[in-house]
């Protein structure tokens, strides 16, 4: 009776939040680009709040490609997958995630509607805390069987291979196993290699991992522990950054810092460069920040939390720091602000379309404060000569309602090396296979 209470009397409350906020003045390419105009910041009492609604898929419907290409659900009735990694034989596994306990996160009054609007976004569910392994074996883009891979994880997310041990990042470590192709479960423990930032608050707790080609170190990405420095600087040590491990031994060094929220790492083919998406903060309006797509550049410095694309300062960071705004560099390509991009993984030429064969496909989470949304899909962004050649394109699109609840939002995309893209969607609680029929 206590919860119904509070809730019907939370209920205006909230409505009220949710019609907060300026709408957006700028047009749709806003940000968009290597060198976005940026407006001036805006700031107030309320933040905006324009969240989408969890709703789930309808019976028979899906999202929306381009033409020439097929969707098809890969495996659905999943709980809440957010990663995905194609191991070499073509079986797929899927980190079922959410947030670890986090109990000095975000405490306030601000904080506490925070909560309840991630909620009703669908963040609020329990984790699994597994990797589900799925395989297509007649090859019709539809896996026919399924099976707990390894379980009692802390909040997986991203994975990488390298020989016979499979490499996971856990909320506050990355851990590996044993594995040998063709496996369908895991029954040895998971071996830490190294522990990550974490603690109580863990703000951003997605940690992802790449390898790097020869397989000798593995990258992985920790997010901030607030917004914009709020909870001060010492729980930000070794947090905005980019770790290199040394996979033999767990010895790690700070890469890059001062990327608010890096998610999803890729190779960039024909540079060979080692590339980010990256969530920018919040609260400065509805065209501010611009969430972005760089190359990561060893020992460099991206601003946060003083800086944003490059040397604009957030005053709202104190104390004010202009040696380190001097130092801060400028990311490579605006996606437009508040998209949330979270997944990345770059074209394989030898199976798509020659449209989409080189370029990077980003899984846009979506916005929870911009009027109107923003993201909510997968786009893709054209390289030439290694770096973002046009504007990008929407490749998957259709998981918000004529209403604008969410039908789904994608987080993890990875190639299937069959033709397909594989999109995890941790609303819908599917992943998606995009195709051409020829795939």
């Amino acid at each position: 009776m206590r919860f119904l209470t509070s809730a019907l009397l939370l209920a205006p409350v909230l409505a009220l939040l949710a019609a907060c906020g300026a709408v957006a003045q700028s047009g749709p390419l806003a940000g968009i680009g290597p060198n976005p105009k940026l407006p001036a910041p805006e700031q107030a009492l309320i933040p905006t709040v324009n969240v989408a609604t969890a709703q789930g898929w309808p019976a028979g419907t899906r999202p929306t490609a381009p033409a020439g290409f097929r969707v098809t659900a890969f495996a659905a009735g999943l709980q809440h997958p957010r990663w995905v990694m194609v191991l070499p034989n073509g079986d797929v596994l899927v980190a079922e995630s959410n947030a670890p306990p986090k109990p000095d996160d975000g405490k306030g009054i601000k904080a506490f509607f925070t909560n309840l609007i991630m909620k009703k976004a669908g963040a609020g569910v329990p984790s699994a805390n597994r990797i589900t392994l799925l395989r297509d074996a007649d090859g019709d883009g539809v896996a026919e069987t399924r099976s707990v891979f390894l379980q009692g994880l802390n909040s997986p997310f991203g994975m990488a291979l390298v020989g016979n041990e499979l490499f996971i990042a856990n909320s506050d470590a990355i851990v590996k196993v044993p594995y040998q192709a063709g496996q369908t479960e895991v029954t040895s423990a998971p071996v830490k290699l190294t522990d990550l930032p974490a603690g109580t608050i863990n703000h951003h707790w997605t940690k992802n991992i790449i390898a790097s080609p020869d397989g000798g170190k593995l990258y992985a990405t920790v997010g901030s522990n607030s917004n914009a420095g709020e909870n001060g600087m010492p729980a930000e040590e070794g947090r905005a950054a980019i770790w290199e491990v040394d996979r033999a031994t767990g010895a790690k060094r700070l890469f890059a810092t001062g990327l608010r929220n890096p998610n999803g790492l890729g190779w960039e083919p024909q540079s060979k460069a080692l590339w980010t998406v990256v969530n920018e903060r919040d609260e400065l309006g509805n065209d501010l920040v611009p969430d972005y797509l760089t190359s990561v550049q060893d020992g460099a410095f991206y601003g946060w939390p003083w800086s944003y694309w490059g040397q604009w300062v957030d005053e709202r960071v104190k104390p004010q720091r202009p040696e380190m705004v001097a130092q801060a560099i400028l990311p490579e390509y605006g996606l437009s602000s508040h998209v949330a991009p979270l997944g990345l993984v770059f074209s394989d030429a030898r199976t798509m379309p020659q449209n989409y064969a080189s370029g990077a496909f980003i899984g846009e989470h979506g916005s929870w404060n911009r009027k109107p949304r923003s993201g909510y899909k997968v786009v893709f962004v054209p390289f030439e000569g290694g770096r973002p050649a046009s504007e990008p394109i929407d490749f998957l699109t259709g998981f918000l309602s004529p209403d604008g609840q969410a039908y789904g939002r994608p987080v993890g995309v990875a190639m299937d090396g069959k033709g397909g893209l594989l999109v995890a969607d941790d609303v819908g609680n599917v992943v998606w296979r995009v195709a051409p029929p020829a795939h």
